[in-house]
């Protein structure tokens, strides 16, 4: 009888445990949380090619599905990468490839419950010239975020700034068509954990010349890609250093008219310059200077 009242009350305890962890989102099999589950699927209902995609998305552990990783111990979302790795071809077969694996419609706010989340890769996809969200910079514990050639347009959201734990930007665009564009680059000054940053083909018309004294003041940035985004004017004379881990500066195919630029040589880690197709004048420092340099190119006269 006594071994009876144990195990009723184990039994009790057992699902009084699992009504709690039911209420917090959780399981006790190992799946990812209720709430993150619902969250993701609510994301996908938004997506147009997600059931050939995302047929893997059914079932209790989301932690199994195909582009989601979860932490080990919590079983809370990490990571989101669904990249379309085929790019389009005019070859039937890759194109077929790539049709499989392409999304496309709209991004809804349901990955704002995903609070865990580090890692987000949505390129190589065609989201038709849409907006890159505005929630996206809510998104606080982001430290890879990749829209590259994914079909957005219009300006590049201020609201970015936020993610201050942000170390990977990539919002490079082959959309000459709808492209994306940047009003000014004082938000991105808050981006101060940011290591590497890819914008080929984002306009920067409009940030006027002193893009290069923003970008001065991320200390921890390592590279910048900034080909065809038609930057102008002179290259800013940079008084004093931050950024002096960079080891590649990219600005190749711009409209900069300007004196060669001589702090450069201040910065003892840099492997990779490319300056080409721009209008630069003036000395390159001495052969000591570049023994460090892995490449550099100058083709400067269009």
């Amino acid at each position: 009888m006594e071994k009876i009242s144990v195990l009723g009350f184990l039994l009790v305890i057992l699902c009084l445990t699992t009504r709690d962890l039911a209420c917090q989102g959780k399981t006790l099999k190992g799946d990812c949380l209720t709430v993150e589950r619902e969250a993701l699927l609510g994301f996908k209902n938004g997506l147009k090619g997600s059931n050939t995609r995302l047929s893997s998305w059914t079932g209790g552990n989301c932690c199994q599905w195909e582009g989601i990783s979860c932490e080990n111990n919590t079983n809370v979302v990490i990571s989101i990468n669904l990249r379309n790795p085929y790019p389009q071809s005019p070859f039937e077969e890759i194109y077929e490839k790539w049709r499989l694996m392409n999304l496309s419609g709209e991004i809804q706010p349901y990955l704002l419950e995903l609070k865990s989340l580090i890692y987000l890769d949505l390129s190589g996809n065609t989201f038709e010239g849409i907006l890159i969200p505005e929630f996206f910079g809510s998104l606080k514990n982001l430290q890879y975020l990749n829209l590259s050639n994914g079909g957005f347009s219009g300006v590049v959201p201020p609201t970015l700034g936020n993610l201050s734990n942000l170390q990977i930007l990539d919002l490079s665009s082959n959309e000459f068509n709808q492209p994306l564009f940047m009003k000014d680059l004082e938000w991105m000054t808050s981006l101060v954990s940011l290591k590497k940053l890819k914008m080929d083909g984002v306009d920067f018309s409009m940030v006027g010349s002193q893009w290069m004294e923003a970008l001065n003041r991320l200390p921890f940035l390592m590279e910048f890609h900034l080909q065809y985004c038609r930057l102008s004017g002179p290259i800013s004379s940079l008084s004093s250093i931050n950024f002096t881990s960079l080891s590649i500066l990219n600005v190749g195919g711009n409209y900069l008219k300007s004196k060669f630029p001589i702090w450069l040589r201040n910065i003892s880690s840099i492997t990779f310059i490319d300056l080409s197709y721009n209008n630069l004048y003036g000395q390159i420092w001495g052969t000591t200077q570049l023994a460090a340099l892995r490449f550099i190119l100058d083709r400067s006269h269009r």
